[in-house]
């Protein structure tokens, strides 16, 4: 024992020994560390002493000593009893034992009754701790098979349910970021001015962290760097003192003091600071004298000039520089391997252009034509990358190698800056290749037009088979002369269309009109003897570019001759009106009015292709050119009430009111117990202030073609002439007949609310909805009554009612939300609007209200909410409209008010806030562009239009007119 603990030395001595080898030990005898003598030589502190121990070191491991772990090092052993850490943990777990007992007790099997279901069985597997044998396995894989094939039956309903789940989890805790996305948005709008205009968070750091003194540099001299720069070298000579003093000089073989072979040798370390100073000057001097110029024996540099020069020496190309260099290597290989290859001359030389080495480029690519001299590519590339004069020495030489390139002779009138030299180039070419097209166009360009005609003759006469040649000779030619130019063109040409069609126009533009039939005639057939196939579509498209062009027979020709061509019959009228609509897209209207016309020959019975072809003329057309297609329209289709009444509508608003009786006279015979015409004519008699003859008209129309629009038209004129009492008979005898419409009721109700008699008008509208439960108009003239008198909750309970009556009726819910508004309660308006989103989530008129219900700051919000969910509707791109302009945008809300109106024209309460912000906001020319397109539109729907266009006193307003009452009475309260 005793031995044993005399080798096994105490842990404090071995903890000593390891850290002491973590310096590092030397082998040998020890030099005494406080010798007088050796204390002088190295008294440089060691770089790693006070520094932290890199990661993961251990001391004294590569040496082999090892550490260990003490008691301190792991922690107090813990006693069964001992508590444990979780101060509120449940009973049984509080001790240690307790957790370990549980632990061991997982693994047993829980066979008690509690745990145990009828229909699952115990929770856990009974049989987990008996041996699992392959049948098991093979038991397990058919249940885990089922399992997957059931899986799969339910994966796509249960992936549908997670879906809503998560939708419907995120609509209800929205993550923070969609909680600011509005304030995100706004951030597109923020200008450069705004962002940089955001003042600076406040700095927290002290006086000495915000102001560092600056480190500052001060110019070393060579002297410093030529003493230091012998520091790094080693020494092979020792010094005279320590040979006399230290001991060194003892004589023994091979002592320290004998000279070895080279040990004298210099170190390879001279540097020679004023030689690299005059090399740098000289560098500097170069770089100057490039960028200079002398002026009067003064050096003047140009310093814009000069940074240029810097900046063309930096290289452009931005990838990896080891990808240059194995391109470049790669490159090289190819060159070396097939010297005769042109692209691998081309593709180097573009490298180095790319890497900025351009005089590396220039120099491969000339030795590339060397190589490669019948190469028109590599000639091109010489041309490209050298400068001007020497461009065309190269383009000289390239067209000694290849006189027949004609890229090479256009690239050489490209180099060339004066006009005659270009034509003196090009006209040399001509020389040596006659046959080309492209020479001789470019050729032609540059001369004038006299010259180009003799040029184009003898091109011809190269080139006979180039359509463009033929065609640029006709346009100079006269007309004669022309003639025979086209008559020679397809004679050489016979399978080309252009020549036919130009040859039309010609005929056309000199007033031979008759001409034009027979020659797209007689070009179709020649065609056709030709084997060339018409292509309906192109031919379309060239009809289209005479129509653009001027020649409007020509273009009606192509058409006449083209349109029924491989179409079948029944495809014939579904085609034309859709290349008529083609047409009218691309601004072909006379091509447009040619396919009417034909449609209408082989169509004269249909009322729709009439229909269609009115409508156009309507639009794009003269007032004469319509009325003309009406009467050949009703000629055709005299049962047709929407023609007659067109042509009698025509007349009226051109002031011919005896002419519009005329046609509704003649209508009445085709059509005599017509409720529309009748109505016309009733209209066009109160319109011209002919009451008289109109009551005569409704009496006759009562007694002959009694309707109730018909009656209703009575007791409107009978109410808005003041009639009040014969009115209110006719109304009677009216609802007599027709108690189900709900029309009467309502007019019932306003006649007698325009008397103050609220109580009647009350009955009035409580009958009609007895008989027509299902008209909105009449539940809103109730509640509105009810408000007006005061009666807010009976208000209320109408609306109520007539919910349950017409659920998902977004009008009613609109109407019980505006009521709780103007009462003062917005926390039920604002209730009630989200009731009625949920029953109608893609209602228009509800999301354009919500929008404007909400704060200002979350109306974008809601806004972007409603265009997600209706994206086309008018009312909700208005209220972006509106919204646009109450944060002052105008060109923002002059483009959704465009948009609305274009989407749905028949919105009266767009075209008037349009109106009203072009008079707010725009210049006359755009009011009366909007009031312009608003009288074409004639707006007949829309909340505020209905309320002024229906009032009594309104009756006989224009559109104009209305569009001027409605955006006067406009507020601007969004």
């Amino acid at each position: 024992m005793a031995s044993a603990a005399a080798k096994q030395p105490p842990k404090s001595a071995a903890k000593s020994t390891a850290a002491a080898g973590g310096g590092g030990a030397t082998g040998g005898a020890a030099i005494p560390l406080a010798s007088p003598l050796m204390g002088g030589l190295n008294k440089k502190k060691k770089p790693f002493l006070g520094m932290p121990a890199p990661l993961g070191y251990v001391p004294g491991l590569g040496r082999g000593a090892t550490g260990f772990t003490t008691r301190s090092d792991i922690g107090p052993a813990r006693d069964a009893n001992d508590p444990v850490d979780d101060r509120h943990a449940p009973p049984g777990k509080r001790t240690v034992g307790d957790q370990m007992k549980k632990s061991q007790d997982d693994d047993d099997e829980d066979l008690n009754d509690t745990n145990y279901d009828e229909f699952n069985g115990y929770a856990g597997s009974l049989f987990s701790s008996g041996p699992y044998e392959k049948d098991d396995e093979e038991a397990d894989a058919i249940y885990a098979a089922l399992d997957k094939r059931m899986d799969e039956r339910r994966k796509e309903r249960r992936e549908l349910r997670e879906k809503e789940e998560i939708e419907k989890y995120r609509m209800e805790r929205p993550k923070i970021q969609q909680q600011f996305s509005d304030l995100k948005r706004k951030l597109v709008e923020v200008t450069e001015e705004e962002w940089l205009s955001i003042p600076d968070v406040g700095d927290a750091r002290n006086k000495r962290q915000r102001n560092p003194r600056y480190e500052k540099l001060t110019p070393v001299p060579d002297s410093f760097f030529a003493k230091h720069l012998q520091t790094g070298e080693n020494h092979t000579t020792v010094d005279p003192l320590q040979g006399q003093f230290a001991g060194l000089n003892t004589p023994f073989p091979g002592g320290l003091n004998t000279p070895y072979p080279g040990g004298m040798t210099p170190g390879a370390g001279e540097l020679d600071m004023r030689k690299i100073g005059q090399a740098r000057n000289t560098l500097m001097d170069m770089r100057l004298s490039q960028v200079s110029d002398s002026v009067s024996g003064q050096t003047v540099v140009d310093p814009k000039g000069y940074l240029t020069d810097l900046n063309s020496m930096i290289p452009t190309y931005g990838g990896d520089i080891s990808d240059i260099k194995k391109a470049r290597l790669l490159l090289k290989s190819v060159r070396e391997t097939n010297p005769h290859h042109p692209p691998a001359w081309i593709a180097s030389a573009r490298l180095e252009e790319v890497t900025g080495k351009l005089q590396v480029a220039r120099n491969l690519i000339m030795k590339g034509t060397e190589m490669c001299p019948k190469s028109e590519d590599v000639w091109l590339e010489a041309a490209r990358l050298q400068p001007g004069d020497t461009a065309k020495a190269v383009v000289a030489q390239a067209v000694r190698h290849l006189p027949q390139s004609v890229r090479i002779y256009i690239r050489a009138a490209e180099l060339e800056t004066d006009i005659r030299a270009k034509k003196r180039v090009l006209r040399k070419a001509l020389e040596n290749v006659s046959k080309s097209v492209r020479l001789w166009k470019t050729a032609v360009e540059l001369e004038e037009p006299e010259d180009a005609r003799i040029m184009l003759s003898r091109a011809v006469e190269c080139c006979p088979t180039s359509v463009e040649l033929w065609l640029a000779l006709a346009r100079l030619e006269t007309y004669e002369n022309a003639r025979r130019v086209l008559n020679k063109a397809r004679e050489n040409i016979p399978t080309d269309r252009h020549i036919w069609i130009t040859a039309a126009k010609l005929e056309e533009a000199n007033g031979n009109t008759q001409m034009v039939e027979k020659i797209i005639d007689r070009a179709i057939t020649s065609l056709r003897a030709n084997g060339v196939e018409i292509n309906r579509e192109q031919w379309i498209q060239d009809a289209e570019e005479c129509d653009k062009a001027g020649s409007v027979a020509t273009c009606q020709a192509v058409i006449r001759a083209v349109i029924g061509i491989g179409i079948e019959e029944e495809d014939c009228k579904h085609t034309w009106m859709e290349d008529a609509d083609s047409c009218v897209a691309h601004g072909a209207l006379e091509c447009a009015r040619a396919i009417y016309a034909h449609a209408l020959q082989v169509f004269p019975s249909k009322k729709s292709v009439w229909l269609r072809a009115a409508y156009f003329e309507k639009s794009h057309g003269t007032r004469e050119s319509l009325e003309a297609l009406l009467q050949r329209a009703v000629a055709h289709c005299p049962k047709a009430e929407v023609l007659w009444l067109m042509g009698a509508k025509s007349k009226w608003l051109a002031g011919d009111v005896p002419a519009a009786r005329s046609i509704l006279a003649l209508a009445f015979q085709a059509n005599p117990n017509s409720e529309e015409i009748w109505l016309a004519a009733v209209k066009l008699e109160s319109e011209n202030n002919e009451y008289e003859r109109a009551r005569r008209l409704l009496a006759k129309a009562r007694s002959s073609a009694p309707t109730a629009r018909v009656f209703m038209k009575s007791v409107k004129l009978e109410w808005v002439l003041g009639n009040i009492a014969a009115a209110q008979e006719l109304c009677f005898e009216a609802l007599r007949h027709y108690e189900d419409f709900p029309k009467l009721w309502m007019m019932k109700g306003q006649i007698e609310e325009q008397s103050e008699n609220m109580d009647m008008a009350r009955e009035a509208y409580n009958q009609g909805l007895k008989k027509c439960p299902h008209s909105m108009p009449l539940w809103l003239l109730l509640s509105h009554l009810e408000e007006r008198v005061g009666q807010l909750t009976r208000a209320r309970a109408i609306l109520e009612k007539s919910r349950l009556k017409n659920p998902q009726t977004p009008e009613l819910w609109l109407e019980s939300v505006r009521l709780e508004y103007r009462a003062g309660l917005k926390n039920i308006a604002n209730t009630l609007m989200a009731k009625a989103l949920q029953e109608c989530p893609n209602s228009g008129i509800l999301w354009a209200e919500a929008v404007f219900l909400e704060a200002r700051p979350q109306r974008k919000t809601k806004s972007v909410d409603a265009l997600k969910k209706c994206e086309h509707d008018p009312h909700v791109l208005l209220a972006v409209a509106k919204l646009f302009w109450s944060e002052r945008k105008i060109t923002k809300a002059r483009e959704w008010f465009l948009r609305t109106v274009k989407i749905e024209p028949d919105l009266g309460d767009a075209w008037a806030l349009f109106y009203k912000f072009e008079l707010q906001h725009g210049t006359e020319e755009q009011q009366e562009e909007v009031k312009k397109r608003c009288e074409n539109a004639e707006p007949r729907h829309g909340e505020l239009w209905c309320a002024e266009s229906k009032h009594i006193l309104n009756w006989q307003k224009k559109t104009g007119e209305i569009l001027d009452l409605v955006a006067a009475k406009i507020k601007n309260t969004f």
